[in-house]
């Protein structure tokens, strides 16, 4: 290995963090100008960033730091999320709104904030790099900026906390791969805590992360004592300080779902496993009294954790069956990965298992732990991913270290190895060479004209444009709506939120009697239907009576009245 000095060492650093400053910079205006109608009408791309900027503008707005209850949504939903991911977005806003009014500031905020993630993550994934292949840190930065999917949280608009956990993910294989010491210990934990706190999508790799802390300190690696001490105070600590510092107005709602304190308890019995080990670091050196300490701390943490919080085994289990059968079973990154047509397949986990492939190489070439660290984290994704498709947002980055260092391997070697390897490097190659590959699911629409949105800026406009009031509609237009109106929805895509949505399907599965009550019950003044919702329900799962088909065909009952839309695909009616 290259021996670094400070002064060379603070050099590369700040290489990497001007290419990595430079090259996000750069996606970032190309995206933005090529997405910029959506994007000046603050469109955002997902859902969840639709919901996040209108959980930001009521917090802006006076609404409790602690209350993230959507109150224009179903009488007062509580959201499963968390204040950290508004901090930033919500001070660039405060930052720019004087000098750019509010609209300009919440554009500049919402491109702004991804962009600087985006950055954040290159930086990382160069760092993790260099720890293992000390002159690959330029291509990890090119690497991580085609690693597809995971490029695609990090798009200007892109506001929710996906980006977020990509970053502290990075975070925390750079502490595993670092020197073991009290710092990466620690760093680990707090990377940790601020996760759960956000979000639970990255559990399963944080108590990977964790489990090969506990082998390494079971082999007695050096450092591993300071490290693992290191990482149970933070852990403890971060928690504590988390479960008072962040408790919602939420923080009592009974399920494992988000950082309740159902989860919190879990945690904090977990952590104990953790302060277990560390409280006996120095009894032994030997690996095999180790493994039986390392063992039964873990065992009496998990037992406990379930005993405390026994929910955790199934935090979607208070879902209505109906929305479990008819909406989540159907959310694209919740499918499992073997039921996805094989381009999805390979567009999705191509780089992952190429990443994966690479790193069992580094690992078993250079017989270096560090590579099990991100070997652990990679298997943990595609484990993820294969329960649901959302692990692959995960796995992508941790593939780039070990993809980097390949090409460097090979570069040593042969220049041409080295463009051989680059393919399979560049995570944006999959979706497209999946293209080739035929999709059952095109074959099965057929040639059937594209239909229009109801999300568009021009069809968002013209609903705001309607006297504000009570919407029923389908679930993926509801925050839309929220975001670009002052118009109320019973439903949207959230789990909590069982008796909207199941009021929701009520209505469009429900024969016109059915329907008029629903609407009544809910207080509600429009229906709305866009000529893309519902796609995805079979024939069979649609009476010919049911109101869906009755509107579908411009045959509303008498109790609605068709209001005349300037917008195609948006068809809405007023309740008399």
């Amino acid at each position: 290995m290259r021996c670094m000095t400070p002064g060379s060492d603070r050099r590369i650093f700040y290489g990497d963090m001007l290419a990595a400053l430079a090259l996000a910079t750069l996606l970032a205006l190309v995206w933005s100008v090529r997405d910029w109608h959506q994007l000046a009408a603050l469109r955002l791309t997902d859902t969840d960033d639709a919901m996040r900027l209108q959980q930001i503008r009521d917090w802006l707005a006076g609404q409790s730091f602690f209350d993230l209850s959507q109150h224009r949504l179903a009488g007062g939903m509580p959201m499963h999320w968390s204040r950290l991911p508004d901090l930033v977005p919500a001070g660039l806003i405060l930052a720019l709104t004087p000098m750019l009014g509010r609209h300009g500031a919440e554009l500049a905020a919402v491109i702004a904030w991804p962009t600087m993630l985006f950055a954040t993550a290159l930086l990382l994934a160069a760092r993790v790099t260099r720890q293992l292949a000390p002159d690959m840190g330029s291509v990890a930065v090119i690497v991580m900026a085609l690693a597809y999917p995971a490029t695609t949280v990090f798009l200007p608009g892109r506001i929710d906390h996906h980006n977020f956990q990509i970053v502290l993910l990075l975070a925390t294989a750079l502490a595993l791969v670092r020197p073991a010491t009290w710092r990466s210990g620690s760093i680990t934990g707090i990377a940790a805590v601020a996760s759960v706190a956000i979000g639970l999508e990255m559990l399963p790799l944080l108590v990977a992360a964790g489990v090969w802390l506990a082998i390494a300190w079971i082999r007695a690696q050096p450092g591993a004592d300071r490290r693992i001490r290191g990482y149970a105070v933070s852990l403890a600590a971060g928690l504590l300080v988390a479960g008072f510092g962040l408790r919602s107005d939420q923080w009592g709602y009974p399920a494992c779902d988000a950082f309740t304190v159902t989860f919190f308890r879990a945690a904090i019995a977990a952590a104990g496993g953790a302060a277990g080990i560390a409280l006996c670091a120095r009894l032994t050196p030997s690996p095999l009294p180790r493994a039986l300490i390392a063992i039964g701390c873990g065992g009496v943490a998990t037992a406990c954790a379930v005993a405390a919080a026994p929910q955790c085994l199934s935090p979607y289990g208070e879902i209505d069956p109906v929305l479990a059968h008819l909406w989540l079973t159907r959310v694209g990154e919740a499918q499992p990965l073997a039921a996805a047509p094989l381009a999805t397949i390979i567009g999705q986990a191509g780089l992952m298992l190429a990443g994966i492939g690479a790193a069992a190489w580094q690992w078993r070439r250079t017989r270096d732990d560090r590579w099990s660290a991100l070997l652990l984290l990679q298997v943990t994704a595609l484990g993820v991913t294969l329960l649901q498709m959302r692990g692959a947002h995960l796995g992508a980055p941790l593939a780039v270290p070990a993809l980097a260092a390949t090409i460097g391997a090979a570069r040593r070697r042969n220049a041409h190895w080295a463009l051989a390897i680059w393919p399979a490097a560049a995570g944006i190659v999959y979706p497209l060479a999946a293209q080739a590959l035929p999709d059952p699911t095109q074959a099965r629409a057929g040639s059937a004209p594209p239909v229009a949105s109801c999300t568009t800026p021009e069809a968002l406009a013209a609903i705001a444009a309607l006297p504000p009031g009570t919407i029923m509609a389908p679930l993926d237009p509801g925050p839309y709506i929220l975001a670009a109106s002052a118009h109320r929805v019973i439903a949207a895509p959230y789990h909590r939120n069982n008796a909207g949505n199941r009021a929701s399907y009520d209505f469009f599965l429900g024969s016109p009697p059915a329907a008029q009550a629903v609407a009544r019950r809910w207080h509600a003044d429009y229906v709305l239907l866009c000529d893309d919702s519902l796609a995805e329900l079979t024939p069979a799962e649609q009476p010919k009576d049911a109101m869906l088909t009755r509107l579908r065909d411009r045959r509303p009952p008498a109790w609605l009245v068709p209001i005349e839309m300037r917008s195609a695909g948006v068809h809405i009616w007023r309740v008399r």
